[in-house]
């Protein structure tokens, strides 16, 4: 029998949805025949998928329920043991900061300098713990020991925890924060050096089972090499335009003269065919090259300047390139 394999994904939250969207446009569209359910299934790589919260996610996939998992980078780090390895820690959305964030009225306190300043005022003066508002009690604790405060007491927070040193559960928080609005709602304000962690969306294994099967490698290199191809993919657009020349030679000459609309590997020039009565004394030529998002009019320029005529530019959907980046790194990380 085909040994089959679970995809953990978040079941609600804020990057279940994206999540979903992540996959379909990837070409992995989940189908789940009943939304009540908790299971479906990705039929084009025939992996099976179990939807969990974010936080849960991490534990089944450390204890095997689930091979493989697509989480937030901050829980992972918080919860990582040797049983995870990160495949893939940048897809690309659910971005987010775990951050310090202190009330707006400690004027003073800018940096985490000052903020070491307050914890040992607040133990001498005041003869307790600075008391400090998180769900991350283990980045939290290994951040601010780097930066040499100690008197500190973690209290548990979930949910909305930017309230907490208003109803003077806590003093300050460490927390999620994307846009830094629900911070300054609540008036908190991050402080200079106070960002622990920048997270995403990430891809998670066990590292047992990707040790011990060959079967689950080769869907993680299934699924990572759709990933990195759409990645890449969205950092060209492929351009095609026709333009005037001798011949072709001297038509990708005039379009390489400009390092922008090289492309890739060079241009590609084919020959436009034409009825007799409409070639002009030099022939026509279409273009295609693949060049980088950002350089796009930069790349439009030189060609109407060389005589480019109808210029199309097209996203391009996968760009799979000689090695597989993430089933490169996941077999190094394994010792394979």
């Amino acid at each position: 029998m085909t040994a089959t394999f679970t995809l953990a994904l978040p079941s609600k939250g804020a990057i279940a949805e994206p999540t979903d969207n992540f996959l379909r446009e990837l070409g992995l569209k989940v189908s789940k025949p009943n939304p009540r359910q908790y299971v479906g299934l990705i039929r084009s790589i025939g992996v099976d998928v179990l939807f969990q919260r974010v936080r849960d996610i991490v534990y089944k996939v450390a204890d095997g329920t689930a091979h493989l998992g697509i989480t937030g980078l901050d829980v992972v780090h918080e919860n990582l043991s040797d049983d995870l390895i990160i495949i893939h820690d940048k897809l690309g959305y659910g971005h987010c900061k775990l951050v310090v964030a202190v009330p707006e009225a400690w004027v003073d306190v800018e940096g985490m300098a000052d903020l070491a300043e307050v914890a040992l005022d607040f133990r001498e003066k005041k003869g307790r713990n600075i008391r400090i508002a998180t769900g991350y009690p283990r980045l939290a604790r290994q951040f601010l020991r780097q930066h040499h405060i100690v008197h500190f007491t973690l209290v548990k927070g979930e949910g909305a925890i930017e309230v907490a040193p208003t109803i003077n559960h806590a003093d300050l928080v460490i927390d999620l924060t994307d846009t830094g609005t629900t911070l300054r709602e609540n008036h908190l304000k991050q402080i200079q050096g106070g960002t622990i962690l920048e997270s995403q969306a990430c891809l998670i294994g066990n590292r047992a089972a990707l040790l011990s099967q060959p079967g689950l490698r080769e869907k993680v290199r299934l699924i990572g090499e759709y990933i990195d191809a759409a990645q890449d993919g969205r950092q060209y657009l492929q351009i095609v335009a026709d333009i005037q020349g001798e011949s072709a030679y001297h038509v990708a000459g005039k379009v390489s003269a400009n390092p922008i609309t090289h492309g890739l590997l060079g241009p590609t020039i084919a020959p436009i065919y034409t009825p007799k009565t409409h070639i002009d004394d030099t022939s026509w030529h279409t273009v295609t090259i693949t060049v980088a998002q950002h350089e796009l009019l930069d790349a439009v320029d030189h060609l109407r300047s060389i005589g480019a005529r109808h210029v199309l530019a097209s996203p391009i959907k996968y760009l799979f390139r000689d090695e597989q980046t993430t089933y490169q790194r996941m077999l190094s990380q394994l010792g394979l």
